[in-house]
């Protein structure tokens, strides 16, 4: 079925989608595009944005610490830092990046330990909008996956909620290119959650904690995972008495910070559990952070549906096409 394309290739269409609709109103995007989200079209030249791009960094750097032998923090974390200064100073690097992740890579950048260049105190959705290729590494155990997710997201993002929100976004893209059924999606999210409430693996993030105000390591670990159950609770509440007409964002938040990007782009594609294409335009045509929700609708549509989700004429204008076809072809 070719999942993991699928899951890749989603995310860089709902991320081109979005990007022609982020920072506007739904007034403004329907003056623009139609009020008529169902026909929200892909721009002729479908670029995408720095969430795509740092996907593919991500990517790339997953892809050589797998070639070196088994996942562990310094194999994983090495190459990913390199991938991700090599982006901060790409001339390519003009598309609106997130300015945590500007900050952060450009500490990463002095040969800091990323525990000192980690901004403890950002939960923006810049780490858990890249996460998804972790969750396409079916060699990896739960307890990788889950390292390996909050590794990645804490080179940027330490807040603890970021991390919490990068495991469960791959997390949910494993047990989707599982085949998991979407209707118990939440519920496998809730209880991956608990299981994990208050373990800190100091394996995977060393003493990033200590660079929080937090009592404990577990106290630090235990806020992120709290934020992220109660952005859960809203999600099963808006699934209960569902509305595909109004703007996701007024049920789940508009998707800025880490919890409620997951939740957000987990309304969507659950709206649309069988219609992937649908799924990401009622993402993209949102009044918050369209192009990160849209892209994690997207990737959750294809984790599911794998890569003939996908018209053939948007994957054949989407930018960085070739690349994002041969890490799912790695990959499926």
């Amino acid at each position: 079925m070719g999942r993991a394309t699928g899951t890749l290739l989603g995310l860089a269409i709902g991320d081109a989608l979005g990007r022609m609709t982020e920072f506007r109103t739904i007034e403004m995007i329907a003056a623009y595009e139609g009020p008529d989200w169902r026909a929200l079209p892909l721009p002729d030249r479908a670029l995408v944005t720095d969430d795509t791009q740092m996907t593919l960094a991500l990517g790339r750097g997953l892809r050589t610490a797998l070639e070196r032998g088994p996942l562990v923090p310094p194999s994983l974390e090495r190459p990913v830092r390199e991938e991700f200064v090599d982006w901060w100073g790409s001339p390519e690097n003009n598309r609106a990046p997130g300015g945590t992740c500007m900050r952060s890579c450009r500490r990463l950048s002095d040969g800091r330990r990323w525990q000192q260049a980690s901004d403890v105190g950002s939960k923006g959705c810049g780490a858990n909008m890249r996460v998804a290729p972790i969750g396409l590494v079916k060699e990896l155990t739960v307890r990788q996956l889950s390292g390996a997710a909050q590794l990645q997201s804490a080179l940027t993002h330490g807040h603890p909620t970021a991390l919490a929100a990068s495991d469960l976004t791959a997390y949910a893209v494993r047990r989707l290119t599982e085949g998991l059924a979407p209707s118990v999606l939440t519920a496998e999210l809730r209880a991956h959650a608990l299981a994990n409430r208050t373990r800190y693996d100091g394996f995977w993030l060393g003493d990033l904690a200590a660079h929080a105000q937090d009592p404990s390591p577990e106290h630090f670990i235990a806020r992120g995972w709290d934020e992220c159950l109660g952005v859960l609770d809203r999600l099963d509440a808006a699934l209960a008495a569902p509305d595909a007409e109004a703007d996701p964002c007024l049920a789940t938040g508009e998707g800025w910070i880490a919890e409620e990007a997951l939740a957000t782009g987990l309304l969507c594609f659950l709206l649309f559990p069988d219609d992937p294409v649908a799924a990401v335009r009622r993402a993209a045509y949102s009044s918050g952070d369209s192009d990160s929700i849209a892209c994690l609708a997207g990737a959750f549509a294809g984790a599911r549906h794998g890569e003939a989700a996908w018209p053939e004429s948007w994957v054949e204008r989407i930018e960085y096409r070739d690349e994002l076809l041969a890490l799912g072809a790695l990959w499926d």
